[in-house]
């Protein structure tokens, strides 16, 4: 396990740029992976329906999406060094652990938002959010 970082929130936001590309990156390994797997399946049913076909005819396609697997474990993993809590890969949403009065909160970040303008408790989540006072 990493040691716990604190990110002040100038910190945070000289990250954002960095987030949303790993996001994109991220989000678009998903979308692949989805389609790869929705194609896997029809094929499978179609084979499935077909008298004295071969035997695997889906290994490569299997493989694709272990390599896609992968791939995303390690992106994932590689965020996640940076100290930053990965909450949600559609949406884009990621928590920066921080202090606040002496406090442990998460400064929370949506893609799409210009920057980080909320924070909430470690239990409270995305609907506790609070508007950070500047």
């Amino acid at each position: 396990m990493s040691v716990k970082k604190w990110f002040s929130l100038e910190e945070a936001n000289e990250m954002l740029p960095f987030v949303d590309q790993e996001l994109k990156k991220m989000q678009a390994l998903k979308h692949n992976f989805e389609e790869k797997y929705a194609e896997l399946r029809i094929k499978k049913n179609e084979h499935a329906e077909k008298p004295g076909a071969e035997k695997d005819p889906f290994f490569v396609l299997e493989a694709e999406l272990e390599f896609l697997q992968i791939e995303a474990r390690g992106l994932i993993h590689n965020f996640q060094n940076t100290g930053i809590e990965l909450k949600d890969i559609e949406t884009g949403l990621v928590d920066f652990p921080a202090l606040m009065e002496g406090q442990e909160v998460l400064l929370c970040w949506k893609q799409g938002e210009d920057r980080i303008r909320y924070y909430h408790g470690k239990q409270d989540g995305f609907a506790g959010r609070k508007p950070i006072s500047e």
